[in-house]
Protein backbone atom coordinates (compact mmCIF):
# COMPACT_ATOMS: atom_id res chain seq x y z
CA UNK A 1 0.00 0.00 0.00
CA UNK A 2 1.21 3.23 -0.60
CA UNK A 3 1.63 5.84 2.18
CA UNK A 4 1.81 9.35 2.78
CA UNK A 5 5.44 8.81 2.74
CA UNK A 6 6.24 7.32 0.42
CA UNK A 7 4.13 9.11 -2.35
CA UNK A 8 5.89 12.59 -0.65
CA UNK A 9 3.92 15.45 1.34
CA UNK A 10 2.56 17.50 -1.48
CA UNK A 11 3.89 20.97 -0.41
CA UNK A 12 1.02 23.15 1.31
CA UNK A 13 0.35 26.20 -0.58
CA UNK A 14 0.82 29.43 0.66
CA UNK A 15 -2.47 30.44 0.50
CA UNK A 16 -3.60 34.10 1.86
CA UNK A 17 -7.05 35.13 2.98
CA UNK A 18 -8.82 37.95 0.60
CA UNK A 19 -10.53 38.72 -2.55
CA UNK A 20 -7.00 40.43 -4.23
CA UNK A 21 -5.58 37.20 -3.22
CA UNK A 22 -8.23 34.98 -5.08
CA UNK A 23 -7.77 37.81 -7.96
CA UNK A 24 -4.00 37.21 -8.19
CA UNK A 25 -4.21 32.98 -8.30
CA UNK A 26 -6.82 33.63 -11.14
CA UNK A 27 -3.90 36.09 -13.08
CA UNK A 28 -1.40 33.17 -12.59
CA UNK A 29 -3.22 30.31 -13.42
CA UNK A 30 -1.94 29.10 -16.90
CA UNK A 31 -5.32 27.14 -18.10
CA UNK A 32 -7.53 30.09 -16.85
CA UNK A 33 -8.36 30.47 -20.43
CA UNK A 34 -10.12 27.09 -20.71
CA UNK A 35 -13.08 28.70 -18.34
CA UNK A 36 -13.88 29.98 -21.92
CA UNK A 37 -14.69 27.42 -23.81
CA UNK A 38 -17.86 26.44 -21.79
CA UNK A 39 -21.27 28.05 -21.09
CA UNK A 40 -22.09 29.23 -17.35
CA UNK A 41 -25.14 29.11 -16.57
CA UNK A 42 -26.93 32.09 -15.21
CA UNK A 43 -29.78 33.47 -13.06
CA UNK A 44 -32.95 35.25 -14.02
CA UNK A 45 -30.52 38.23 -13.87
CA UNK A 46 -28.15 37.15 -15.97
CA UNK A 47 -25.45 36.62 -13.19
CA UNK A 48 -23.20 33.92 -13.54
CA UNK A 49 -23.57 30.93 -10.84
CA UNK A 50 -21.12 29.68 -8.73
CA UNK A 51 -20.76 26.14 -10.35
CA UNK A 52 -19.77 23.53 -8.38
CA UNK A 53 -21.96 20.48 -9.51
CA UNK A 54 -19.50 19.10 -12.23
CA UNK A 55 -19.37 15.81 -10.21
CA UNK A 56 -23.11 15.11 -10.87
CA UNK A 57 -23.25 17.12 -14.74
CA UNK A 58 -20.22 19.12 -15.80
CA UNK A 59 -20.77 22.31 -18.01
CA UNK A 60 -20.86 22.50 -21.87
CA UNK A 61 -17.92 23.16 -24.16
CA UNK A 62 -18.79 25.20 -26.32
CA UNK A 63 -17.86 23.69 -29.51
CA UNK A 64 -20.33 20.66 -28.76
CA UNK A 65 -23.43 22.36 -30.88
CA UNK A 66 -20.74 22.53 -34.18
CA UNK A 67 -19.80 19.23 -33.75
CA UNK A 68 -23.55 18.15 -33.29
CA UNK A 69 -24.61 19.87 -35.84
CA UNK A 70 -21.67 18.25 -38.15
CA UNK A 71 -23.29 15.20 -37.33
CA UNK A 72 -26.86 16.38 -38.30
CA UNK A 73 -25.49 17.98 -41.62
CA UNK A 74 -23.55 14.91 -42.73
CA UNK A 75 -27.35 13.09 -41.81
CA UNK A 76 -29.57 15.92 -44.17
CA UNK A 77 -26.88 15.87 -46.98
CA UNK A 78 -26.28 12.28 -47.42
CA UNK A 79 -28.42 10.09 -45.84
CA UNK A 80 -27.62 6.78 -45.17
CA UNK A 81 -24.16 7.30 -46.57
CA UNK A 82 -23.09 9.41 -43.93
CA UNK A 83 -21.98 5.92 -42.55
CA UNK A 84 -19.03 5.61 -45.08
CA UNK A 85 -18.63 9.66 -45.68
CA UNK A 86 -17.41 13.01 -44.43
CA UNK A 87 -15.24 13.97 -42.64
CA UNK A 88 -16.11 12.12 -39.46
CA UNK A 89 -17.91 8.98 -41.09
CA UNK A 90 -20.48 7.26 -38.53
CA UNK A 91 -19.34 3.36 -39.26
CA UNK A 92 -15.94 4.40 -37.32
CA UNK A 93 -16.96 7.16 -35.50
CA UNK A 94 -16.51 5.74 -31.71
CA UNK A 95 -12.61 5.02 -32.66
CA UNK A 96 -12.19 8.65 -33.56
CA UNK A 97 -12.56 8.81 -29.34
CA UNK A 98 -9.98 5.78 -28.45
CA UNK A 99 -6.79 7.52 -28.18
CA UNK A 100 -7.92 10.43 -26.01
CA UNK A 101 -10.18 8.32 -23.88
CA UNK A 102 -7.24 5.78 -23.44
CA UNK A 103 -4.75 9.22 -22.44
CA UNK A 104 -7.21 9.87 -19.86
CA UNK A 105 -7.73 6.51 -18.04
CA UNK A 106 -3.74 5.63 -18.51
CA UNK A 107 -5.19 2.68 -20.76
CA UNK A 108 -3.74 1.53 -24.30
CA UNK A 109 -5.94 2.16 -26.70
CA UNK A 110 -7.04 -1.74 -27.71
CA UNK A 111 -8.09 -1.58 -24.30
CA UNK A 112 -10.84 1.26 -24.15
CA UNK A 113 -14.00 1.75 -25.79
CA UNK A 114 -17.26 3.85 -25.65
CA UNK A 115 -20.09 2.27 -25.33
CA UNK A 116 -23.73 2.05 -23.87
CA UNK A 117 -24.21 3.34 -20.04
CA UNK A 118 -22.33 2.65 -17.47
CA UNK A 119 -24.66 0.34 -15.40
CA UNK A 120 -24.88 -1.51 -18.69
CA UNK A 121 -21.33 -1.76 -19.00
CA UNK A 122 -20.96 -3.41 -15.28
CA UNK A 123 -23.35 -6.00 -16.21
CA UNK A 124 -21.96 -7.06 -19.29
CA UNK A 125 -18.57 -6.85 -17.68
CA UNK A 126 -19.97 -9.04 -14.87
CA UNK A 127 -21.31 -11.05 -17.39
CA UNK A 128 -17.73 -12.26 -18.10
CA UNK A 129 -15.60 -12.09 -15.37
CA UNK A 130 -17.78 -12.92 -12.59
CA UNK A 131 -17.79 -16.60 -12.68
CA UNK A 132 -18.75 -18.02 -9.07
CA UNK A 133 -17.87 -21.51 -7.72
CA UNK A 134 -18.94 -23.28 -4.72
CA UNK A 135 -16.12 -22.32 -2.92
CA UNK A 136 -15.78 -18.55 -4.55
CA UNK A 137 -18.74 -16.81 -5.46
CA UNK A 138 -18.79 -13.43 -3.41
CA UNK A 139 -18.62 -9.55 -4.77
CA UNK A 140 -17.01 -7.29 -2.64
CA UNK A 141 -18.66 -3.84 -2.79
CA UNK A 142 -18.48 -1.07 -0.49
CA UNK A 143 -21.52 -0.44 1.90
CA UNK A 144 -22.08 3.05 0.86
CA UNK A 145 -21.92 2.38 -3.09
CA UNK A 146 -23.45 4.67 -5.38
CA UNK A 147 -26.81 2.21 -5.23
CA UNK A 148 -27.18 1.23 -8.93
CA UNK A 149 -24.25 -0.56 -8.35
CA UNK A 150 -25.81 -2.25 -5.71
CA UNK A 151 -28.50 -3.44 -7.62
CA UNK A 152 -26.33 -4.26 -10.37
CA UNK A 153 -24.33 -6.51 -7.79
CA UNK A 154 -27.17 -8.24 -5.86
CA UNK A 155 -29.30 -8.96 -9.15
CA UNK A 156 -26.01 -10.84 -11.09
CA UNK A 157 -25.96 -12.84 -7.24
CA UNK A 158 -29.37 -13.99 -7.86
CA UNK A 159 -28.87 -14.56 -12.06
CA UNK A 160 -26.45 -17.42 -10.33
CA UNK A 161 -28.64 -18.23 -7.54
CA UNK A 162 -26.67 -16.65 -5.09
CA UNK A 163 -28.34 -14.97 -2.25
CA UNK A 164 -27.27 -11.01 -1.23
CA UNK A 165 -26.68 -12.26 1.82
CA UNK A 166 -24.55 -15.33 1.21
CA UNK A 167 -22.72 -13.70 -2.06
CA UNK A 168 -22.15 -10.02 -0.67
CA UNK A 169 -19.14 -8.88 1.05
CA UNK A 170 -19.56 -4.88 2.31
CA UNK A 171 -16.26 -3.08 2.90
CA UNK A 172 -17.23 -0.66 5.75
CA UNK A 173 -15.62 2.15 7.99
CA UNK A 174 -14.68 1.29 11.17
CA UNK A 175 -17.63 2.56 13.64
CA UNK A 176 -17.84 6.61 13.38
CA UNK A 177 -15.63 6.77 10.56
CA UNK A 178 -16.42 8.01 7.27
CA UNK A 179 -13.88 6.85 5.06
CA UNK A 180 -12.52 3.02 4.36
CA UNK A 181 -9.34 1.68 5.69
CA UNK A 182 -7.07 0.00 3.15
CA UNK A 183 -5.42 -1.66 5.77
CA UNK A 184 -9.35 -3.88 6.49
CA UNK A 185 -9.35 -4.02 2.41
CA UNK A 186 -6.56 -5.82 2.79
CA UNK A 187 -6.75 -7.72 5.28
CA UNK A 188 -10.22 -8.91 4.24
CA UNK A 189 -8.34 -10.12 0.90
CA UNK A 190 -6.36 -12.49 3.01
CA UNK A 191 -8.35 -13.00 5.35
CA UNK A 192 -11.97 -14.24 2.90
CA UNK A 193 -10.07 -14.52 -0.46
CA UNK A 194 -10.70 -17.95 -1.13
CA UNK A 195 -14.47 -16.98 -1.11
CA UNK A 196 -13.95 -14.08 -3.39
CA UNK A 197 -14.80 -13.99 -6.92
CA UNK A 198 -14.44 -10.68 -7.66
CA UNK A 199 -14.16 -7.21 -6.30
CA UNK A 200 -16.07 -3.81 -7.47
CA UNK A 201 -14.16 -0.62 -6.41
CA UNK A 202 -14.51 3.05 -6.65
CA UNK A 203 -12.78 4.97 -8.56
CA UNK A 204 -13.49 8.08 -6.51
CA UNK A 205 -16.07 7.03 -4.08
CA UNK A 206 -19.17 9.13 -4.80
CA UNK A 207 -19.94 10.34 -1.32
CA UNK A 208 -16.85 11.18 0.54
CA UNK A 209 -14.84 11.63 -2.54
CA UNK A 210 -12.06 8.91 -0.95
CA UNK A 211 -9.32 7.97 -3.56
CA UNK A 212 -8.10 4.58 -2.62
CA UNK A 213 -4.60 2.86 -3.83
CA UNK A 214 -6.19 0.56 -6.60
CA UNK A 215 -2.83 -0.74 -7.85
CA UNK A 216 -1.95 -2.30 -4.07
CA UNK A 217 -5.44 -3.20 -3.58
CA UNK A 218 -5.24 -5.07 -7.32
CA UNK A 219 -2.01 -6.74 -6.41
CA UNK A 220 -3.24 -8.28 -3.31
CA UNK A 221 -6.38 -9.19 -4.58
CA UNK A 222 -4.39 -11.42 -7.52
CA UNK A 223 -2.39 -13.10 -5.56
CA UNK A 224 -5.84 -14.39 -4.15
CA UNK A 225 -6.79 -15.06 -7.80
CA UNK A 226 -9.67 -12.58 -7.55
CA UNK A 227 -10.99 -10.50 -10.70
CA UNK A 228 -10.52 -6.57 -9.70
CA UNK A 229 -13.07 -4.12 -11.26
CA UNK A 230 -13.27 -0.49 -10.68
CA UNK A 231 -16.30 1.82 -10.92
CA UNK A 232 -14.53 5.25 -12.22
CA UNK A 233 -18.24 7.81 -12.33
CA UNK A 234 -16.09 9.73 -10.46
CA UNK A 235 -12.70 9.53 -11.58
CA UNK A 236 -12.84 9.32 -15.23
CA UNK A 237 -11.60 13.40 -16.17
CA UNK A 238 -10.56 13.72 -12.39
CA UNK A 239 -8.11 12.08 -11.47
CA UNK A 240 -4.78 10.69 -12.93
CA UNK A 241 -5.08 7.21 -13.40
CA UNK A 242 -3.34 3.85 -14.78
CA UNK A 243 -5.62 1.20 -15.64
CA UNK A 244 -3.18 -0.89 -17.30
CA UNK A 245 -0.12 -0.22 -14.86
CA UNK A 246 -2.31 -0.85 -12.11
CA UNK A 247 -3.50 -4.61 -13.78
CA UNK A 248 -7.22 -4.34 -13.20
CA UNK A 249 -9.17 -6.22 -14.83
CA UNK A 250 -12.14 -4.30 -15.82
CA UNK A 251 -13.20 -0.52 -15.33
CA UNK A 252 -16.52 1.22 -16.32
CA UNK A 253 -17.40 4.93 -16.18
CA UNK A 254 -19.90 7.72 -17.59
CA UNK A 255 -18.79 10.63 -19.11
CA UNK A 256 -21.35 13.27 -18.42
CA UNK A 257 -19.48 14.03 -15.04
CA UNK A 258 -16.05 15.08 -15.06
CA UNK A 259 -15.95 14.22 -19.14
CA UNK A 260 -18.45 17.05 -19.98
CA UNK A 261 -20.27 15.34 -22.33
CA UNK A 262 -24.24 15.90 -21.82
CA UNK A 263 -26.89 14.33 -19.76
CA UNK A 264 -26.88 10.64 -20.40
CA UNK A 265 -24.46 10.43 -22.98
CA UNK A 266 -22.54 7.10 -23.72
CA UNK A 267 -20.20 5.61 -21.00
CA UNK A 268 -16.74 3.74 -21.61
CA UNK A 269 -15.26 0.87 -20.69
CA UNK A 270 -11.52 -1.04 -20.18
CA UNK A 271 -10.86 -4.34 -20.39
CA UNK A 272 -6.92 -5.15 -19.51
CA UNK A 273 -4.82 -6.02 -22.72
CA UNK A 274 -4.45 -9.66 -21.41
CA UNK A 275 -7.97 -10.64 -21.59
CA UNK A 276 -8.87 -8.78 -24.89
CA UNK A 277 -7.12 -10.88 -26.59
CA UNK A 278 -9.31 -13.77 -25.68
CA UNK A 279 -11.85 -14.11 -27.81
CA UNK A 280 -13.10 -17.09 -26.33
CA UNK A 281 -14.06 -15.43 -22.98
CA UNK A 282 -17.72 -15.80 -22.52
CA UNK A 283 -20.13 -12.15 -23.01
CA UNK A 284 -23.07 -11.47 -24.13
CA UNK A 285 -22.12 -10.47 -27.91
CA UNK A 286 -23.67 -8.28 -30.40
CA UNK A 287 -23.57 -7.33 -33.93
CA UNK A 288 -21.22 -4.13 -33.44
CA UNK A 289 -18.54 -6.48 -31.33
CA UNK A 290 -17.98 -8.74 -34.09
CA UNK A 291 -14.95 -8.90 -36.48
CA UNK A 292 -14.81 -5.87 -38.84
CA UNK A 293 -13.61 -7.53 -41.83
CA UNK A 294 -16.57 -9.55 -42.03
CA UNK A 295 -19.28 -7.54 -40.00
CA UNK A 296 -21.44 -7.03 -43.32
CA UNK A 297 -20.68 -10.89 -44.38
CA UNK A 298 -23.98 -11.32 -42.20
CA UNK A 299 -22.78 -14.58 -40.22
CA UNK A 300 -25.08 -16.16 -37.82
CA UNK A 301 -21.63 -17.09 -35.72
CA UNK A 302 -20.42 -14.08 -33.44
CA UNK A 303 -16.38 -13.38 -34.11
CA UNK A 304 -15.64 -10.86 -31.59
CA UNK A 305 -13.42 -8.17 -32.22
CA UNK A 306 -9.83 -8.63 -29.93
CA UNK A 307 -10.03 -5.72 -28.50
CA UNK A 308 -12.11 -4.32 -25.69
CA UNK A 309 -14.20 -3.49 -28.97
CA UNK A 310 -15.05 -7.49 -28.85
CA UNK A 311 -17.86 -5.77 -26.06
CA UNK A 312 -19.74 -3.99 -27.78
CA UNK A 313 -23.20 -4.91 -29.03
CA UNK A 314 -24.98 -2.36 -31.06
CA UNK A 315 -23.93 1.07 -33.35
CA UNK A 316 -23.92 3.75 -31.36
CA UNK A 317 -25.48 6.69 -30.83
CA UNK A 318 -23.50 9.29 -33.45
CA UNK A 319 -24.87 12.48 -32.15
CA UNK A 320 -23.40 11.01 -27.72
CA UNK A 321 -20.35 10.53 -29.37
CA UNK A 322 -19.86 13.46 -31.18
CA UNK A 323 -20.12 15.69 -27.69
CA UNK A 324 -17.68 13.46 -25.95
CA UNK A 325 -14.66 14.24 -29.13
CA UNK A 326 -16.35 17.72 -28.63
CA UNK A 327 -15.04 17.02 -24.95
CA UNK A 328 -11.94 15.17 -25.66
CA UNK A 329 -10.96 18.12 -27.50
CA UNK A 330 -11.05 20.24 -24.84
CA UNK A 331 -9.07 18.21 -22.62
CA UNK A 332 -6.55 18.37 -25.44
CA UNK A 333 -6.41 22.27 -25.20
CA UNK A 334 -5.16 22.07 -21.55
CA UNK A 335 -2.65 19.81 -22.14
CA UNK A 336 -4.81 16.44 -20.90
CA UNK A 337 -5.13 15.68 -17.23
CA UNK A 338 -1.49 16.10 -15.92
CA UNK A 339 -1.71 19.54 -16.07
CA UNK A 340 -5.43 19.53 -14.85
CA UNK A 341 -4.63 17.56 -12.25
CA UNK A 342 -2.05 19.91 -10.94
CA UNK A 343 -5.03 22.57 -11.08
CA UNK A 344 -7.16 20.91 -9.25
CA UNK A 345 -4.92 19.88 -6.28
CA UNK A 346 -4.35 23.71 -6.03
CA UNK A 347 -7.62 24.70 -6.47
CA UNK A 348 -9.01 22.34 -4.18
CA UNK A 349 -6.30 23.21 -1.83
CA UNK A 350 -7.46 26.51 -2.15
CA UNK A 351 -11.04 25.54 -1.07
CA UNK A 352 -10.14 23.52 1.94
CA UNK A 353 -7.60 26.29 2.96
CA UNK A 354 -11.08 28.97 3.13
CA UNK A 355 -13.17 26.61 4.77
CA UNK A 356 -10.40 26.03 7.53
CA UNK A 357 -11.78 29.22 8.91
CA UNK A 358 -15.46 27.67 9.44
CA UNK A 359 -13.64 24.99 11.04
CA UNK A 360 -16.44 25.09 13.86
CA UNK A 361 -19.28 25.32 11.35
CA UNK A 362 -18.45 23.13 8.32
CA UNK A 363 -16.71 19.74 8.62
CA UNK A 364 -14.97 17.91 6.05
CA UNK A 365 -15.52 14.21 5.29
CA UNK A 366 -13.09 14.14 2.28
CA UNK A 367 -9.74 12.89 3.02
CA UNK A 368 -7.22 15.71 3.98
CA UNK A 369 -4.00 14.28 1.97
CA UNK A 370 -4.67 15.57 -2.09
CA UNK A 371 -3.07 11.88 -3.08
CA UNK A 372 -6.44 10.47 -1.70
CA UNK A 373 -8.79 12.95 -2.88
CA UNK A 374 -10.38 14.23 -6.15
CA UNK A 375 -11.38 18.10 -6.55
CA UNK A 376 -14.67 16.66 -5.00
CA UNK A 377 -15.02 17.79 -1.11
CA UNK A 378 -17.89 16.57 1.25
CA UNK A 379 -18.86 18.65 3.71
CA UNK A 380 -21.42 18.44 6.40
CA UNK A 381 -22.54 21.16 8.14
CA UNK A 382 -22.21 21.45 12.07
CA UNK A 383 -24.21 24.75 12.89
CA UNK A 384 -27.24 23.87 15.75
CA UNK A 385 -29.63 26.26 14.20
CA UNK A 386 -29.08 24.82 10.10
CA UNK A 387 -29.61 21.73 8.72
CA UNK A 388 -26.99 20.41 5.88
CA UNK A 389 -30.13 20.21 3.67
CA UNK A 390 -31.31 24.15 4.66
CA UNK A 391 -27.95 25.58 3.94
CA UNK A 392 -27.73 23.50 0.71
CA UNK A 393 -31.01 25.39 -0.38
CA UNK A 394 -29.69 28.60 1.09
CA UNK A 395 -26.87 27.97 -1.32
CA UNK A 396 -28.71 27.64 -4.36
CA UNK A 397 -31.14 30.64 -3.72
CA UNK A 398 -27.84 32.66 -3.77
CA UNK A 399 -26.35 31.01 -7.03
CA UNK A 400 -24.51 28.43 -5.57
CA UNK A 401 -25.16 25.13 -7.54
CA UNK A 402 -23.90 22.32 -5.34
CA UNK A 403 -25.92 18.44 -4.95
CA UNK A 404 -26.86 17.53 -1.77
CA UNK A 405 -26.82 13.49 -0.69
CA UNK A 406 -28.55 12.30 1.85
CA UNK A 407 -28.24 11.49 4.32
CA UNK A 408 -26.15 14.87 5.21
CA UNK A 409 -23.71 15.62 2.83
CA UNK A 410 -23.42 18.62 0.33
CA UNK A 411 -20.72 18.02 -2.53
CA UNK A 412 -18.87 20.33 -3.57
CA UNK A 413 -16.73 20.11 -6.94
CA UNK A 414 -14.50 22.99 -8.24
CA UNK A 415 -13.38 21.44 -11.44
CA UNK A 416 -10.41 22.81 -13.01
CA UNK A 417 -11.58 23.02 -16.54
CA UNK A 418 -13.99 25.75 -15.76
CA UNK A 419 -13.64 26.79 -12.37
CA UNK A 420 -12.01 29.30 -11.39
CA UNK A 421 -10.18 30.28 -7.78
CA UNK A 422 -12.79 33.45 -7.43
CA UNK A 423 -15.45 31.14 -7.80
CA UNK A 424 -13.94 29.32 -4.95
CA UNK A 425 -13.64 32.32 -2.79
CA UNK A 426 -16.70 34.07 -3.24
CA UNK A 427 -18.65 30.14 -2.35
CA UNK A 428 -17.14 30.52 1.01
CA UNK A 429 -17.70 33.77 1.67
CA UNK A 430 -21.77 33.47 0.74
CA UNK A 431 -21.00 29.95 2.92
CA UNK A 432 -20.03 32.01 5.42
CA UNK A 433 -22.69 34.50 5.58
CA UNK A 434 -25.80 31.96 5.59
CA UNK A 435 -23.63 29.54 8.59
CA UNK A 436 -23.45 32.91 10.56
CA UNK A 437 -27.66 34.01 10.32
CA UNK A 438 -29.42 32.73 13.32
CA UNK A 439 -32.67 32.85 11.43
CA UNK A 440 -33.15 31.04 7.57
CA UNK A 441 -34.48 32.71 4.61
CA UNK A 442 -37.40 30.62 2.82
CA UNK A 443 -36.91 32.49 0.05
Amino acid sequence: MITEDQVGEIQPQQFQLGEAFAYQLDQQDPLKALRSEFYIPSTAEGKEEYYFCGNSLGLQPKRTQDYINEVLTNWSQRGVKGHFQGDYPWLPYHEYLTEQMASLVGAKPCEVVMMNSLTVNLHLMMVTFFKPTAQRYKIVLEDHAFPSDHYAVTSQLDYHGISATEGVQLLTPKPGEELLDEVDILNLIESEGDSIALMLLPGVQYYTGQVLDLKAITEHAHRKGIIVGVDLAHAAGNIELQLHDWNVDFACWCSYKYLNSGPGSIAGCFIHERHVTNTQLKRFAGWWGHDKASRFAMMSQFQAIPTAEGWQLSNPPILSLAAIRASLDTFALAGGIKPLRKKSIKLTGYLVFLLSQLADAISIITPKHPVRRGCQLSLKCCVPHLTGKQLFEQLDLQAVTTDWREPNVIRVAPVPLYNSYYDVYQFVQILKSIVLKGTINHG
